[in-house]
């Protein structure tokens, strides 16, 4: 991969870290969708009668029959419990802890893809929240992938798979120990870097963001740290017409992502 010219406006190895012990999966969606995507990391999955639709029982119950996964049904205030409150709609699987990537693999899956990357980089989001909505709209909005750091992020956990919608299963993390020298490896990798800042003075619609490019987005009210834009080629501001001056995390990631995805919809031969 090669850098062009800047936007308009702006003049693998070993698997990565794996969390160690079990996490936990709730809600229909998430649980369905890890049973699609990697049924062998499933090791038990806990239901409770009278709760999963008759539809939802079905599969899930085959899917795991195939699988040769434990099924045990147990009282709802355990399963209210392994969710940790969490809305849980009657089933939470239990899986070996979360496979991330390290930068280079996730780089090398980029460049067999064969389409331009397009990557989404978090600086200290740690509302898992945020992280799961985020990893939905990079899903959804053709991102080949989300780095976050090892430090000052939250990592992936239930309520991140339960706010992707299962998104999870399907977008590769990475976690890197510093976050300036990932970009600074990006961009050697022919990644342009693009800072979410609300205090730019070019607004987002300026820039060409139809080439090989990372998203970055902080944490909600600390932004992007300056040490982090230090690295970045070029800032971005998503214009607004209300009185408030900022969105949340995964609100300004998924405009962000949405018109990137728009402008390569335009390109010759999308």
């Amino acid at each position: 991969m090669t850098r062009q010219r800047p936007p308009r406006g702006s003049e693998r190895g070993e698997r990565g870290d794996r969390e160690r012990g079990a996490r936990y999966v709730y809600g229909v969606n998430p649980v369905l969708e890890s049973l699609r995507a990697h049924a062998e990391r499933m090791e038990r999955l806990y239901i409770t009668e009278g709760q999963l639709s008759s539809r939802a029982a079905a599969e899930i119950l085959s899917r795991a029959r195939e699988a040769g996964i434990r099924v045990e049904r147990v009282p709802r205030e355990r399963l209210a419990s392994l969710a940790e409150g969490g809305v849980h709609q009657g089933v939470v699987a239990e899986l070996r802890g979360f496979d991330y990537v390290d930068l280079p693999e996730l780089l090398e899956a980029v460049e067999a893809s064969g389409r331009p990357p397009l990557l989404v980089v978090l600086d200290g989001v740690q509302d898992p929240h945020n992280f799961g909505a985020i990893i939905r709209s990079a899903h959804a909005l053709g991102a080949q992938g989300v780095i976050i750091a090892k430090d000052r992020a939250v990592p992936v956990t239930g309520v991140v798979a339960k706010a992707s919608a299962g998104a999870v299963e399907y977008c590769p993390i990475a976690r890197v120990v510093n976050l300036s020298r990932a970009l600074e490896e990006l961009k050697e990798a022919g990644v342009w870097i693009a800072a979410a800042d609300p205090h730019s003075d070019q607004p987002l619609w300026s820039a060409r963001l139809d080439g090989p490019l990372a998203l970055v987005v902080g944490a909600e009210g600390a932004g992007v740290r300056e040490g982090v834009l230090k690295h970045c080629d070029f800032r971005l501001r998503i214009p607004m017409l209300g009185q408030v001056g900022s969105m949340n995390a995964s609100v300004s990631g998924a405009i962000l992502l949405y018109e990137a995805a728009r402008q390569r919809s335009l390109r010759p031969g999308s």
